[in-house]
Formats: structure tokens, C-alpha cells, sequence
């Protein structure tokens, strides 16, 4: 299929999300990078629990996979429309083969009835 070359992909943007697990429970947690350094109440275990300060590194990982997402996910989606096109042509043939499947039975039927009479008229002397 062919792919549109005028718009480029929207850059993902870093997320200002911090995961990371209770200190006592091990429950995972999504926050606003904003939480960084505050201590939360766990939901999990009502203890508090410290959010982890955001490193630079994390930054550039989160971007990088962020990338590599939306990339997957472009590609998966380009997958099922390919997969629905060949499922298509794949049902076209099957209907297109059984037709003919049909015509050959008919024409077998036909030739044996042909035949038939033939043998008939000749007295079973013709081939």
C-alpha cells in the first residue's frame, strides 16, 4: 500500500510521567514527573513511599521507547490493513475456485451423459 511522504510523523514528545514501585509492597505507580522527590501514600499498603527524582538518562530512555512505540504501533496498524487486503483476495479465489468447481462438475455430468447416449445409439461399439 502506498504510504503518504507529505506529512511527517509528530515527534514524540518525552513523558513527564515517573514509574516506579512501593519501597514496601512493591505496587506500581505512574506520576507527574512533578511528584519527583515527595513522599506518596501508598493505595496498596497505606504506607508512605518516596518518588524517585527523574535522571536525564531516564528522560532520553522514556523518549527513545516513546519513538520506538509509535513506530511498533504504525507498523502494526499498516499490518492489519495488509492482512485484511490478502484475507480479501484470499475469499475472492476461494469463491472464484468453487465456481469453477462447479462448471468441471457440470461438464463431467454433461460428458457422462454424452457418452451415455452415444453408447446407445452404437450399441457400446464407440469410444
Amino acid at each position: 500500500m502506498p504510504q503518504s511522504r507529505g506529512a511527517a510523523a509528530p515527534t514524540p514528545q518525552p513523558t513527564n510521567d515517573i514509574v516506579f514501585a512501593c519501597t514496601h509492597c512493591a505496587t506500581s505507580f505512574v506520576v507527574d514527573a512533578a511528584a519527583a522527590g515527595l513522599a506518596v501514600q501508598c493505595q496498596s499498603c497505606g504506607k508512605p513511599t518516596r518518588v524517585p527524582a527523574q535522571s536525564a538518562a531516564d528522560v532520553e530512555a522514556n523518549a527513545a521507547n516513546a519513538a520506538r512505540i509509535s513506530d511498533l504501533q504504525h507498523q502494526l496498524k499498516e499490518n492489519a490493513s495488509q492482512r485484511t487486503e490478502i484475507t480479501g483476495y484470499i475469499n475472492q479465489l476461494s469463491i472464484q475456485l468453487h465456481r469453477w468447481q462447479l462448471r468441471l462438475k457440470e461438464l463431467n455430468e454433461r460428458k457422462a451423459k454424452l457418452d451415455a447416449e452415444l453408447t446407445g445409439i452404437t450399441g457400446g461399439t464407440a469410444e
